[in-house]
């Protein structure tokens, strides 16, 4: 169910689009939906449900639309004209990212038995939450909404988490029969737990284990909440594999981190899309590495950006570093603080260490690229490529006007500003001469 406004959270945006370790959170209740092998899944959308769509549609999944939103028994009833009408029916909120697998898995199994089979957790403040009313026996009798109790059901810890699972023929006919008989006037998808207890069928409460798994997320602070405990989660399963993190509470994965063998990560690094670090690789504070490879052995320095990137071996990258898309650093490649390189490959052993930039350039190995050189590699309209030989050197300040081609074993001195090729094996100087003008004079300032 995805059709809530989401009010508390004050955007524009569905919340069920709203993003935990960089995916929409209900991409994460999806997941764990496609865990039992679903015959077909229905997703029920209302506000901003052309954006739901948009952003989740995948073969499999049915968009429904609830209009107008008349509470979660309406959602279900919209839902299952969408599904099959064999089988049993699993309801999850579209907003509880955490909810694991096998916890739904074990409710259908429930529900096959031809039983009305709740989620139930102990909420430390079950303030706002549905509690579960039992008799004398333990057996559950009904659900009272937080709006609808008494202040003796107010008083009750254990709470429903909004997931049931059901025959689906069952679960119809007591949708059918909802009535609005409640503060807000919506169908209740709870009442249904007193219509299978008139009906005779056995109500199989499942407490969760760690109530944490069954949270729902209304407003930003416990969705910061959640995404927490997700990246503790994501954290905890990379220390047990080996990896050492300086701080999990300082640690994001907005995507898919892959770490070799004896990885260290520093404190407030992210990793977005993609992110795989070979064996020993190293990444110091503050770094974002996004849909980026680094080699083993490499390390990158404090406050260094990759985005796209691929590192070779025992590289250096930064700090204050650079590295946009399509760039490719082959092993043992030094690129320092304020470096930027671009859609460039720098062969084995080559050195940007300082100030520099590199766009559409193909370096060979062992090049020495000064502090302050750029690659003039944009004309205004059109990029244009820069190629350097293996172990040619760059001098300082030095501008390379695309297309052009530096020979292998080439110096450029330093202040050059070079547009045409440069032979291999010389020294090429390209820059003004230099003038003294013998009794030249400051101006000075007219006194005032």
């Amino acid at each position: 169910m995805a059709a809530g406004l989401g009010k508390r959270m004050r955007s524009a945006r569905p919340k069920v689009l709203h993003e935990i370790a960089g995916r929409p959170m209900l991409a994460h209740v999806l997941d764990a939906a496609r865990t039992i092998s679903p015959a077909g899944v229905a997703v029920v959308v209302g506000h901003g449900g052309d954006e739901v769509r948009r952003a989740l549609a995948a073969p499999g999944l049915t968009f429904v639309r609830q209009d107008p939103p008349r509470g979660t028994g309406d959602a279900v009833r919209v839902a299952l004209a969408a599904l099959p009408r064999d089988g049993v029916t699993v309801v999850v909120n579209g907003d509880t990212p955490l909810i694991p697998g096998p916890l739904l898995r074990s409710l259908a199994e429930r529900a096959a038995r031809g039983h009305l089979a709740l989620l139930t957790a102990h909420a430390p403040d079950p303030t706002g939450l549905g509690r579960v009313v039992r008799d004398g026996g333990g057996a559950v009798r009904r659900i009272v909404e937080d709006r609808d109790a008494s202040a003796s059901e107010r008083a009750i810890g254990e709470i429903y988490t909004g997931v049931l699972a059901a025959p689906t023929a069952l679960l119809a006919a007591w949708v059918s029969r909802l009535v609005p008989h409640n503060a807000q006037n919506e169908y209740y998808l709870t009442d249904v737990v007193a219509a299978s207890v008139a009906d005779g069928v056995t109500v199989d409460a499942v407490v969760a284990p760690d109530e944490r798994d069954t949270r729902g997320i209304n407003d930003r602070a416990q969705l910061a909440d959640v995404e927490r405990i997700v990246q503790r989660q994501l954290a905890e399963t990379l220390m047990r594999a080996g990896t050492a993190i300086a701080d999990p509470a300082r640690f994001d994965v907005r995507g898919t981190l892959v770490c070799g063998s004896d990885v260290s990560i520093d404190v407030g690094c992210v990793f977005e899309g993609r992110v795989v670090l070979g064996d020993g690789a190293r990444i110091a504070p503050y770094c974002v590495l996004r849909d980026s490879e680094v080699g083993a052995g490499s390390d990158v320095r404090a406050f260094s950006v990759l985005d796209g990137a691929k590192v070779g071996a025992n590289a250096r990258v930064g700090p204050y570093a650079r590295l946009r898309p399509g760039a490719v650093l082959g092993d043992e490649v030094h690129v320092g603080n304020f470096v930027e390189v671009k859609s460039s490959t720098l062969g084995r052993g080559s050195k940007a260490n300082h100030l520099a930039y590199l766009g559409d350039a193909t370096l060979g190995e062992r090049v020495n690229y000064g502090a302050g050189a750029i690659t003039a590699n944009y004309d205004g309209a059109n990029k244009h490529g820069t190629v350097i030989g293996d172990d040619a050197a760059i001098g300082s300040n030095v501008v390379l006007v695309a297309p052009v081609e530096i020979g292998a074993g080439a110096t450029i001195g330093g202040g050059s500003t070079v547009a045409k090729n440069a032979p291999a094996g010389e020294l090429t100087v390209a820059r003004a001469k230099q003038v003294t003008v013998h009794g030249w004079k400051r101006p000075s300032r007219k006194p005032r």
